[in-house]
Formats: structure tokens, C-alpha cells, sequence
């Protein structure tokens, strides 16, 4: 019920926020996004629109994602400057020694209840999250949990989070556009609307073609995410010096059933959503192979 309310909560956040954008751009600009799909269809102004819808709610979420990750997960935050002595100063120190490595600032630690996983997030690689899950720890060796740190801290170091929000934007930009573009060739070209307000054609032809365009623009994001799932395998087995404990955390991986991870996080865990072209992550044996092939 926890993750259902801030997940609510969130969308009104974006939903206001996004409103006060549009508001704040019709200002500025003088553009009445009202009359863009009139009797004459205004490209300028739908562009922008679509720009600022499509981009809008992906910075949002990518600014929100640390403090959203630590409340719907629960992640307990260690001291980095003072860590318990034992499981938290050896995290530290892990993470630590990776952040040097790969020229990064130290990112927030954290550990939470749940299933094996693992995830980074955070708005910039110097202002990041790292966060291990108590059935991960229990179930690894020391190596194999270095290298799930080490393929975040990878996730981290390649600015992934930035990357997807843009690539997140263009998409939802050029999804938001092309729909309401056929969208008024349907209402004004096919069904002959002779009104100023745009008719039912625009905002049916615009919502069926949002959902399907939307999907393709899934697939797309889902691809480029798995790309970026291999770079971080191949990042963890550079940080590691080999890649036999990055392949040996997979395979035990494969032995488990890993925790479904929020939508703000699922990109950037380390397995989830392995099988379909929706999938964040390749599957485990073809990530053991291109780590085996040096891809």
C-alpha cells in the first residue's frame, strides 16, 4: 500500500508540475497550446508540446528517483564516514575503492529487506545511490557481491541514468507528437471537422495511437537498456580485473528468483524482467556469454 501511494503521489507531482511547465512556456513564448490543433494545425507549437510533455515527467522522475528508491524500498542508509564495523564497513570499504577507481565521487550505501538485487540510481554520477538487498548478501559470496557493486557502480560511472532519461524523452517527445499529428490529419483530412475545436477523430486517433506508439517507444527503451545491461557486466569485469566473479554472481543469479524492482529503479537493478522484447535486462546465459567472449 506504501509503493501504491507514493506511486499516486508521484503522478499528481508530475501531472502538477507538468502543468505549471506548460503554463510557464505559454508565458514565455506566447504560444496558446489550446488552438494548436485547430482548423490549422500549428507544428511549432505541438513540438514544443510534445517536447515538454515528453521530457517533463522523465527529469522529473530522474530528480525524484534517489529519495523515491529510498522510501518505497526501505533502504537503510550507512554511515559512510563512521560504518559499523563488519558487514557495512567491508560495503563501504568495496564501494569505496570502486568509486576511486572509476574516478567518482563516494555515493550513498544503503542495504534493504527483499529478494537478491541490487540497484543505482541518482540524478548525476556524482550524486548517486548504491543499494544492496539483505537476500543478495546472504546468499553470495564476498567476490560475487563485489561484482553486483561493481556492474552498479559501472551503471553509475557510464551516467546510465541521464542517458535513459533522454533517451526516455525523445521518445515519449516524438510518441506525443506523431500522435496528435495523425491525429488531426484523421479529425480534419478523413472526417472533415470544420469546427475550431478539434473533434472526436483528433482525441480518439491520438489516444489509440499514444498506446501503440507508446509500445513501440517501450521496445526501443528496452533495447537500449539491455545494450547498457552488457556495458555494466563489461565495466564489473574491468573494475574486478577478471570477469569470473561478474559471471560466477550471474550464475547464482540464475539460481534464484530475483526481486521485481519499482519502475524508477528496474532499469538500473541487477536482473529483472529477462524474456520479451520489454525486457530491462538480457537474459543470464547471454550476458555469461558475451562476458565469456569479451563483448
Amino acid at each position: 500500500m506504501k509503493r501504491i501511494a507514493l506511486l499516486i503521489l508521484t503522478n499528481i507531482a508530475v501531472v502538477v508540475m507538468l502543468g505549471i511547465v506548460l503554463t510557464v512556456v505559454s508565458m514565455l513564448t506566447g504560444i496558446n497550446f489550446g488552438q494548436m490543433a485547430g482548423k490549422s494545425l500549428n507544428v511549432g507549437a505541438l513540438f514544443v508540446f510534445a517536447l515538454v510533455v515528453g521530457f517533463a515527467g522523465s527529469i522529473i522522475s530522474l530528480f525524484m528517483s534517489k529519495s523515491m528508491a529510498k522510501m518505497t524500498m526501505g533502504v537503510q542508509l550507512i554511515n559512510t564516514d563512521n560504518p559499523s564495523p563488519g558487514l557495512e564497513q567491508w560495503l563501504v570499504g568495496v564501494v569505496r575503492s570502486q568509486a576511486d577507481k572509476l574516478g567518482l565521487q563516494m555515493p550513498e550505501v544503503g542495504i534493504y529487506e527483499g529478494e537478491p538485487n541490487a540497484f543505482a540510481t541518482g540524478a548525476s554520477k556524482n550524486s548517486s545511490l548504491v543499494a544492496v538487498s539483505t537476500g543478495l548478501l546472504s546468499m553470495m559470496n564476498q567476490k560475487e557481491v563485489e561484482a553486483v557493486l561493481a556492474h552498479e557502480m559501472s551503471h553509475v560511472a557510464n551516467g546510465d541514468m541521464v542517458t535513459m532519461t533522454l533517451v526516455q524523452g525523445v521518445t515519449n517527445t516524438f510518441v506525443v507528437f506523431l500522435s496528435r499529428l495523425i491525429g488531426w490529419v484523421v479529425d480534419r483530412q478523413i472526417l472533415r471537422n470544420e469546427d475550431d475545436a478539434p473533434g472526436i477523430g483528433y482525441y480518439v486517433t491520438s489516444i489509440v495511437l499514444d498506446i501503440a506508439f507508446g509500445l513501440l517507444a517501450g521496445i526501443i527503451v528496452a533495447a537500449f537498456s539491455r545494450y547498457r545491461e552488457f556495458r555494466a557486466d563489461a565495466g564489473a569485469a574491468q573494475v574486478m580485473n577478471s570477469p569470473e566473479p561478474m559471471i560466477s554472481a550471474l550464475q547464482r543469479l540464475g539460481t534464484m528468483q530475483p526481486a521485481e524492482l519499482p519502475a524508477a529503479v528496474k532499469g538500473f537493478g541487477i536482473s529483472g524482467g529477462i524474456g520479451s522484447l520489454f525486457a530491462s535486462h538480457p537474459s543470464i546465459e547471454d550476458r555469461i556469454a558475451a562476458l565469456r567472449n569479451g563483448r
